[in-house]
């Protein structure tokens, strides 16, 4: 059995995150997904919109998504190994980078994989926070 592995913190779930479990689950028989806890996205410097509870809830009923596991610590490669994933998808943003190049290095040495995805253009958790940000700002002048 392939177990593949991902992690993020899918806040605003939208088309792009879909498109990744999608693709994921094509490539493996069971895919685990790691959903960041909120404690690990303010570290991150961040704030999740979604509480923690409701994002690994929205995640567990994908239909691609075979387990949901709170995400505690950045730790990837110990992530894969205690789960016995033999792939890692991730997002194509990090590919070439020296540090992710390093991550391939070790994570080939343990035998996982890791595959790079594309991200869905023009969506994004960000680009979606920034648009409801607009309209809040653009909302609260109309209230004046």
């Amino acid at each position: 059995m392939i177990i593949g592995y991902t992690t993020g913190v899918y806040d605003l779930f939208h088309i792009g995150h879909l498109n990744l479990f999608k693709n994921a689950k094509g490539l493996c028989d069971k895919l685990v997904v790691g959903v960041t806890v909120d404690e690990l996205v303010s570290y991150k410097g961040k704030q999740a919109m979604i509480p923690f509870e409701d994002r690994i809830e929205i995640v567990r009923s994908c239909k691609y998504v075979d387990a949901a596991v709170p995400q505690y610590d950045m730790d990837k490669l110990t992530a894969c190994k205690k789960l016995g994933a033999s792939i890692l998808f991730v997002g194509d943003d990090w590919y070439g980078t020296e540090k992710w190049q390093e991550y391939e290095r070790q994570f080939a040495k343990e035998g996982i994989r890791i595959i790079y995805f594309p991200y869905t253009q023009g969506t994004s958790s960000t680009q979606i926070r920034k648009a409801l940000d607009s309209v809040r700002v653009c909302n609260l002048e109309d209230v004046k």
